[in-house]
């Protein structure tokens, strides 16, 4: 059995909150930084009680989710502790916030194993007023009293952003139930609308260019065709191999070695990831993404994908219609997780983009030894042997349907690989969160691993 309403304390004062504030009293502590939110310790006074409630939500089945903002397991159905927590506790919290809240109730249990985290993201849904999250975890490393239960949280704000921390030990297990209790909706402000990122023409480079730094195996016009027949069938493809081999360790070391600029892109509820400076790219990595960003490889990417990304290159009878479908699709202001790098140096995650698009992407990728958590942030210095990307490690792009669930394809990692991905409007795309096991994994302790990938967006 789980908990009923005489396992639960109530706090007797229900005086309103109207006013910024930080009380501290006993049990109760109530603060508007950075949003309204109280914690309430020790909320489930009985902690034989507390104890039982742990071992019985750990032998649920819990079902394991993965997408671009969570990795952690739930189970959706819990029937316990809502006589308590919606009967008198609601009551109570309603009077004490000068809300009527509604009977409706969200409950589940969530448990949160290594690498587990949910990413910042916007916890929006019409009707929702309060979080809570009721902890239950032992021996985790929060700021907290020694007991069992973490801190009750609530919170009351038009706009709440929400995330987990990664957890970082093998043998640590964050379980929590949480929910929302119902009311009326509060009206949100505007919402802010980010400016497109400027499209890019292609630089005036010839075909040299592509002789210098292809694998001649590219180049071949019969190979070409195959590659085309092979991306019209499938929508995408993976060139291994692509880079002439000394060119890509060329470009390899340069990567680990120089120190390249780098900006954090944000903000946190969208996208997290570094960009590099054009202005500090070393002589041949700057020859690669000019090389990326070139003439001669548009044309060659038209012969790969039989799409018209050059205007040398033959058009289809469907271009006029096209063309007129783009026109108007360029008006709209599209509001997504991210915006596309089009001609940019990057590692982002992207959602909608107008119109047919051919993506790019070839990924470099190395280790390095560290010692503390400094050198696991900062050392690009020792050159080790990779050991190789594991798909468990995060990093891999994925492509789904908007509005739906169903994902599309996987791009994963791997050196000198340039992945092809044909892609409409109602294709998202997201880089999955790169985890602790990239830094430290069993077989080879005391690694940390880099990824970085030239991420372009071409457009017909």
């Amino acid at each position: 059995m789980v908990s009923r309403a005489r396992f639960v304390n109530i706090p007797s004062s229900t005086a309103a909150v109207s006013v910024c504030l930080f009380v501290c009293a006993g049990d109760l502590e109530l603060d508007c930084h950075p949003f309204p939110h109280c914690i309430i310790r020790n909320f489930l006074r009985c902690q034989a009680f507390v104890d039982s409630l742990q071992r019985e939500l750990l032998q649920l089945n819990f079902h394991e989710k993965s997408n671009d903002l969570y990795k952690k397991r739930t189970e959706p159905h819990i029937a316990g502790l809502r006589a308590a927590l919606f009967g008198r506790f609601r009551s109570w919290l309603g009077e004490v916030l000068g809300v009527e809240l509604e009977p409706t109730v969200d409950i589940s249990c969530a448990k949160y194993e290594y690498t587990d985290v949910l990413l910042c993201h916007d916890d929006e849904l019409e009707g929702r007023r309060v979080a809570f999250i009721l902890y239950l975890s032992t021996k985790f490393l929060y700021n907290v009293n020694l007991c069992h239960q973490c801190p009750f949280t609530k919170s009351l704000t038009c706009t709440v952003f929400v995330e987990v921390s990664e957890v970082l030990t093998p043998d640590k297990c964050r379980l929590s139930l949480s929910g929302w209790f119902h009311g009326p909706s509060l009206e949100r402000p505007p919402r802010y609308l980010e400016a497109l990122i400027p499209r890019n023409p292609h630089l005036p480079r010839d075909e040299s260019v592509l002789l210098e730094w292809v694998n001649p195996v590219y180049l071949d016009i019969s190979y070409q065709e195959q590659i085309q027949k092979e991306f019209e069938e499938n929508s995408e493809i993976q060139l291994k191999d692509f880079l002439k081999d000394e060119k890509f360790r060329e470009v390899s070391e340069a990567l680990r070695l120089t120190q390249i600029q780098w900006t954090r892109r944000g903000p946190p509820n969208k996208r997290c990831y570094e960009v590099a400076s054009l202005d500090t790219l070393p002589q041949c990595v700057s020859a690669c993404w000019q090389l990326l960003h070139s003439e001669a490889f548009f044309l060659l990417l038209s012969n790969f994908t039989g799409l018209r990304l050059h205007y040398l290159c033959p058009a289809d009878d469907d271009d006029e219609e096209d063309k007129n479908e783009m026109t108007e699709e360029k008006k709209e202001q599209e509001d997504a997780r991210d915006r596309e790098s089009t001609g940019s140096l990057n590692q982002s995650p992207s959602a909608n983009t107008s119109g047919h698009t051919c993506m790019l992407w070839c990924a470099f990728t190395h280790s390095n030894t560290c010692t503390d958590n400094k050198m696991i942030q900062h050392s690009r210095q020792l050159k080790l042997s990779f050991t190789g990307w594991q798909s468990d490690f995060g990093g891999f792009t994925c492509y789904v349907a908007n509005e739906e669930d169903e994902e599309l394809l996987t791009v994963y990692p791997e050196d000198n690989s340039l992945a092809l991905v044909y892609r409409d409007k109602e294709t998202l795309k997201f880089v999955k969160h790169v985890n602790h096991k990239s830094f430290f994994d069993s077989t080879s302790e005391g690694i940390c691993r880099t990824l970085y990938d030239f991420s372009f967006v071409y457009y017909e």
